[in-house]
């Protein structure tokens, strides 16, 4: 059998993270996790979709008279386990803020209480992300094939209650949430991101919805659309300003086909349909149109200037 030198290798591994703690000034002091974990953050995501959709994302063996049962039993674990996650994100937080054990305490209780009672909200705007879904594809054969196998409507689930965690005041457990599905997906929404009923991601792939994107009703998106900045602004010291008005404002039943790019915090009106592979940074009026070939001909010179 090969030798390796793990000692060694173990030793040196214990100084570079003893020089990031260092540099940035974490404590050294032997204790217990510090951070949410991304293994049990997903493990919750998994059960709460079990409890939304029990006879669809359930167990396998499920039955519609243990529904309620195994609702109950599934959401008190899931809500306990992310009470601790909640719980290491605020302590985490609080480093920088301190605050009593308490009062951390109580702050991560009511999150977590305000996350699970808005739960039936979820599902039904989950519902109407479903029927957009099956309304808006001529090859959807019914919703459950839908919910089942759609990358769109996956990273909805996990976008719906990942914006629910960022708005309780726990940004990081809703990161965590929204990476899990970019990383199934392709599908990268950011969890500030607001997006009301009916929105309908069409194959998905490459999707990018930026943090203070607005999108209205009845939306829908087809793949490598991007919602994003078009600037990012610094303070005098040339730090970047974070959390202001950078990205687009979709309102309702605007349509925007693959490869459109809309930059900055333009408002796309309401009805206006995007053709593939535009590139807007301004505002689009209600039921516009915009295509390659009429914004190359609105870019054209007029007759008679120079």
């Amino acid at each position: 059998m090969a030798q390796f030198e793990v000692g060694d290798i173990v030793r040196a591994l214990h100084e570079v993270r003893d020089e990031w703690r260092d540099s940035q000034r974490r404590s050294r002091e032997p204790g217990a996790r510090e951070f949410p974990s991304r293994d049990a953050l997903a493990q919750i995501v998994e059960s709460l979709k079990g409890a939304l959709f029990p006879m669809r994302l359930g167990p396998p063996d499920l039955r519609h008279e243990s529904e309620d049962f195994y609702v109950g039993h599934t959401l008190d674990a899931a809500l306990q386990a992310l009470l601790v996650q909640a719980r290491l994100e605020l302590n985490f937080n609080a480093r920088l803020a301190p605050r009593p054990a308490s009062e951390i305490d109580a702050a991560a209780t009511e999150a977590v209480r305000q996350f699970a009672n808005a739960l039936p909200g979820l599902r039904r705007l989950l519902d109407s992300d479903v029927l957009a879904a099956y309304q808006g594809d001529p090859a959807a054969r019914s919703v459950d094939e839908v919910l089942l196998c759609y990358p769109g409507v996956l990273a909805m689930i996990h976008h719906r209650l990942a914006h629910r965690l960022y708005e309780l005041g726990l940004p990081l457990l809703a990161r965590i949430v929204a990476e899990l599905a970019h990383a199934q997906t392709g599908i990268d929404i950011h969890p500030g991101a607001t997006i009301d009923a009916g929105f309908f991601m069409d194959h998905g792939t490459g999707v990018v919805i930026g943090e203070t994107a607005v999108i209205g009703k009845r939306v829908r998106l087809y793949q490598a659309v991007t919602l994003g900045a078009k600037r990012f602004p610094t303070d005098a010291e040339g730090n970047l300003q974070k959390g202001l008005p950078r990205h687009p404002v979709v309102e309702d039943d605007v349509v925007i086909y693959a490869g459109a790019t809309i930059l900055g915090r333009v408002t796309l009106g309401k009805g206006a349909v995007i053709g593939g592979n535009v590139w807007i940074t301004d505002d689009v009026k209600p039921g516009a149109s915009v295509t390659q070939a009429s914004l190359q001909n609105n870019s054209a010179p007029k007759a008679g200037s120079v």
